[in-house]
Protein backbone atom coordinates (compact mmCIF):
# COMPACT_ATOMS: atom_id res chain seq x y z
CA UNK A 1 0.00 0.00 0.00
CA UNK A 2 1.33 3.35 -0.95
CA UNK A 3 2.32 5.93 1.66
CA UNK A 4 2.20 10.15 1.57
CA UNK A 5 5.24 10.72 3.17
CA UNK A 6 6.37 14.05 5.03
CA UNK A 7 9.95 14.52 5.31
CA UNK A 8 11.20 16.61 8.15
CA UNK A 9 15.04 17.80 7.99
CA UNK A 10 17.64 20.62 8.57
CA UNK A 11 18.33 21.37 4.95
CA UNK A 12 21.34 23.14 5.40
CA UNK A 13 23.29 20.77 7.92
CA UNK A 14 26.78 20.19 6.47
CA UNK A 15 27.68 17.60 9.34
CA UNK A 16 27.07 14.62 7.28
CA UNK A 17 28.98 11.72 5.62
CA UNK A 18 29.53 13.02 2.32
CA UNK A 19 27.29 11.24 -0.58
CA UNK A 20 28.60 9.62 -3.60
CA UNK A 21 28.19 11.58 -7.11
CA UNK A 22 27.45 14.83 -4.91
CA UNK A 23 29.91 17.68 -5.83
CA UNK A 24 31.03 20.38 -3.43
CA UNK A 25 29.74 19.94 0.18
CA UNK A 26 26.52 17.33 0.87
CA UNK A 27 23.73 18.13 3.14
CA UNK A 28 20.86 16.72 5.02
CA UNK A 29 19.08 17.98 1.63
CA UNK A 30 20.78 15.69 -0.43
CA UNK A 31 20.03 12.90 1.64
CA UNK A 32 15.89 13.43 1.56
CA UNK A 33 17.14 13.28 -2.46
CA UNK A 34 18.73 9.95 -1.96
CA UNK A 35 15.81 8.83 -0.03
CA UNK A 36 13.37 9.60 -2.79
CA UNK A 37 15.33 7.30 -5.13
CA UNK A 38 15.28 4.30 -2.13
CA UNK A 39 11.39 4.43 -1.71
CA UNK A 40 9.15 2.28 -3.35
CA UNK A 41 7.51 4.62 -6.86
CA UNK A 42 4.01 4.88 -5.74
CA UNK A 43 5.17 6.32 -2.11
CA UNK A 44 4.80 9.97 -2.39
CA UNK A 45 7.37 12.36 -0.46
CA UNK A 46 6.28 16.22 0.31
CA UNK A 47 9.40 17.95 1.63
CA UNK A 48 9.54 19.82 4.72
CA UNK A 49 12.32 23.09 5.10
CA UNK A 50 13.78 23.55 1.87
CA UNK A 51 15.09 27.23 1.42
CA UNK A 52 15.89 28.05 4.95
CA UNK A 53 13.36 31.05 5.42
CA UNK A 54 13.15 32.85 8.94
CA UNK A 55 10.16 31.82 10.50
CA UNK A 56 10.86 34.07 13.80
CA UNK A 57 8.69 36.76 12.63
CA UNK A 58 5.71 34.34 11.10
CA UNK A 59 3.09 34.29 13.41
CA UNK A 60 1.66 30.44 14.41
CA UNK A 61 -1.41 31.05 11.83
CA UNK A 62 1.03 31.42 9.13
CA UNK A 63 3.46 28.54 10.03
CA UNK A 64 0.23 26.34 10.33
CA UNK A 65 -1.01 26.95 6.97
CA UNK A 66 2.15 26.56 5.42
CA UNK A 67 2.52 22.81 7.09
CA UNK A 68 -1.26 21.77 7.47
CA UNK A 69 -1.55 22.01 3.57
CA UNK A 70 1.97 19.38 3.28
CA UNK A 71 1.07 17.08 6.29
CA UNK A 72 -2.56 16.86 6.87
CA UNK A 73 -3.24 13.90 4.23
CA UNK A 74 0.66 12.45 4.68
CA UNK A 75 0.19 9.13 6.83
CA UNK A 76 4.08 8.86 8.08
CA UNK A 77 7.09 11.64 9.41
CA UNK A 78 10.37 10.63 8.25
CA UNK A 79 12.42 12.96 10.73
CA UNK A 80 16.03 12.94 8.91
CA UNK A 81 18.19 12.91 12.60
CA UNK A 82 21.72 14.71 11.89
CA UNK A 83 24.42 16.22 14.46
CA UNK A 84 23.70 19.91 13.43
CA UNK A 85 20.40 19.73 12.92
CA UNK A 86 19.52 21.93 15.77
CA UNK A 87 20.52 25.45 16.50
CA UNK A 88 21.48 25.88 20.33
CA UNK A 89 21.50 29.43 19.94
CA UNK A 90 17.90 29.79 18.52
CA UNK A 91 14.65 29.04 20.55
CA UNK A 92 12.80 26.02 19.39
CA UNK A 93 9.61 27.56 18.39
CA UNK A 94 11.77 29.43 15.70
CA UNK A 95 12.87 26.38 14.14
CA UNK A 96 11.18 24.59 11.89
CA UNK A 97 11.82 20.97 13.07
CA UNK A 98 9.50 20.87 15.63
CA UNK A 99 7.00 22.94 13.99
CA UNK A 100 7.21 20.13 11.66
CA UNK A 101 6.43 17.28 14.16
CA UNK A 102 4.19 18.77 16.14
CA UNK A 103 1.79 19.25 12.84
CA UNK A 104 2.39 15.85 12.49
CA UNK A 105 1.41 14.26 15.66
CA UNK A 106 -1.65 16.63 15.82
CA UNK A 107 -5.09 15.40 14.31
CA UNK A 108 -6.05 18.23 11.52
CA UNK A 109 -9.73 18.82 10.24
CA UNK A 110 -10.40 20.10 6.39
CA UNK A 111 -13.41 19.92 4.35
CA UNK A 112 -15.20 17.59 6.90
CA UNK A 113 -12.07 15.56 6.81
CA UNK A 114 -9.90 14.77 9.52
CA UNK A 115 -6.49 13.38 9.50
CA UNK A 116 -5.02 11.17 12.21
CA UNK A 117 -1.59 11.33 13.60
CA UNK A 118 1.23 10.20 11.60
CA UNK A 119 3.48 7.39 12.15
CA UNK A 120 6.82 9.06 12.75
CA UNK A 121 10.43 7.45 11.70
CA UNK A 122 13.73 8.98 12.90
CA UNK A 123 15.92 7.93 10.30
CA UNK A 124 19.79 9.01 11.58
CA UNK A 125 22.17 9.87 9.10
CA UNK A 126 26.01 9.23 9.73
CA UNK A 127 28.01 12.27 10.97
CA UNK A 128 31.10 13.75 9.12
CA UNK A 129 32.87 10.48 10.44
CA UNK A 130 30.63 8.12 9.07
CA UNK A 131 29.56 6.94 12.66
CA UNK A 132 26.42 7.38 14.50
CA UNK A 133 27.31 7.41 17.88
CA UNK A 134 26.40 11.32 18.38
CA UNK A 135 22.58 9.63 18.90
CA UNK A 136 22.51 6.01 18.53
CA UNK A 137 25.60 3.74 20.54
CA UNK A 138 24.77 -0.12 20.04
CA UNK A 139 25.62 -2.47 22.56
CA UNK A 140 26.20 0.29 24.98
CA UNK A 141 25.98 -2.14 27.61
CA UNK A 142 28.25 -5.61 27.55
CA UNK A 143 25.62 -7.75 29.26
CA UNK A 144 22.36 -6.98 27.69
CA UNK A 145 23.77 -5.52 24.03
CA UNK A 146 21.29 -2.93 24.67
CA UNK A 147 21.52 0.33 22.63
CA UNK A 148 21.39 3.76 24.17
CA UNK A 149 19.66 6.80 22.73
CA UNK A 150 20.97 10.43 23.25
CA UNK A 151 17.57 12.18 23.46
CA UNK A 152 19.20 14.93 25.39
CA UNK A 153 20.84 15.91 21.76
CA UNK A 154 17.12 16.28 20.67
CA UNK A 155 14.33 18.71 19.92
CA UNK A 156 12.52 18.70 23.11
CA UNK A 157 9.08 17.57 21.12
CA UNK A 158 11.36 14.19 19.76
CA UNK A 159 12.83 13.63 23.56
CA UNK A 160 9.49 13.76 24.73
CA UNK A 161 8.12 10.96 22.22
CA UNK A 162 10.91 8.38 22.94
CA UNK A 163 10.68 6.18 25.62
CA UNK A 164 7.25 7.15 26.22
CA UNK A 165 5.36 3.88 26.31
CA UNK A 166 2.75 3.98 29.34
CA UNK A 167 3.65 0.46 29.83
CA UNK A 168 6.97 -0.16 29.53
CA UNK A 169 8.44 -3.72 29.57
CA UNK A 170 12.28 -4.75 30.83
CA UNK A 171 14.66 -6.65 30.51
CA UNK A 172 17.04 -7.43 33.60
CA UNK A 173 20.43 -6.30 33.50
CA UNK A 174 22.23 -5.11 37.06
CA UNK A 175 24.60 -2.77 34.47
CA UNK A 176 21.69 -0.64 33.92
CA UNK A 177 20.48 1.70 36.58
CA UNK A 178 17.60 0.08 38.51
CA UNK A 179 19.01 -2.91 36.99
CA UNK A 180 16.52 -2.76 34.58
CA UNK A 181 16.78 -1.99 30.81
CA UNK A 182 13.66 -1.17 28.22
CA UNK A 183 12.88 -4.04 25.95
CA UNK A 184 10.40 -3.74 22.51
CA UNK A 185 9.02 -0.31 20.99
CA UNK A 186 9.44 1.91 24.10
CA UNK A 187 9.21 5.30 21.73
CA UNK A 188 6.07 6.68 19.81
CA UNK A 189 8.88 7.15 17.59
CA UNK A 190 11.34 4.75 16.49
CA UNK A 191 14.61 5.37 15.23
CA UNK A 192 16.88 3.59 12.49
CA UNK A 193 20.21 4.30 11.22
CA UNK A 194 20.51 5.30 8.00
CA UNK A 195 22.36 2.37 6.91
CA UNK A 196 19.98 -0.24 7.88
CA UNK A 197 16.67 2.18 6.57
CA UNK A 198 18.44 1.60 3.26
CA UNK A 199 18.67 -1.75 3.64
CA UNK A 200 15.07 -2.51 3.48
CA UNK A 201 12.84 0.76 4.21
CA UNK A 202 9.48 -0.81 3.97
CA UNK A 203 10.81 -2.58 6.91
CA UNK A 204 11.00 0.15 9.05
CA UNK A 205 8.01 1.79 7.77
CA UNK A 206 5.79 -0.84 8.96
CA UNK A 207 7.39 -0.17 12.10
CA UNK A 208 6.27 2.59 12.79
CA UNK A 209 3.08 1.85 11.06
CA UNK A 210 2.51 -0.37 13.51
CA UNK A 211 3.53 1.50 16.26
CA UNK A 212 0.62 4.15 15.13
CA UNK A 213 -1.49 1.31 15.16
CA UNK A 214 -1.23 0.74 19.29
CA UNK A 215 -0.68 4.55 19.79
CA UNK A 216 -2.93 4.44 22.87
CA UNK A 217 -0.26 2.69 24.56
CA UNK A 218 2.13 5.93 24.19
CA UNK A 219 1.95 9.38 26.24
CA UNK A 220 1.91 11.78 23.03
CA UNK A 221 2.96 15.44 23.25
CA UNK A 222 1.90 17.66 20.00
CA UNK A 223 3.36 20.81 20.93
CA UNK A 224 5.81 22.92 21.27
CA UNK A 225 6.58 24.20 24.97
Amino acid sequence: MANKIFVSYKYSDARVNPLKGISGTTTARDYVDKLDEILEEEDHIFKGEDDGEDMSNLQDSTIGSKLGDKIFDSTVTIVLISKGMKENDVAEADQWIPWEISYSLKEQSRENKRSKTNAVLAVVLPDERNLYDYFIVDNSCPYCNSRMLKTDTLFQILKNNMFNIKKPEYIDCDNHIGGKAYKGYSCYIHSVKWIDFCTNPDKYIDIALEIRRNINEYEITKSIK
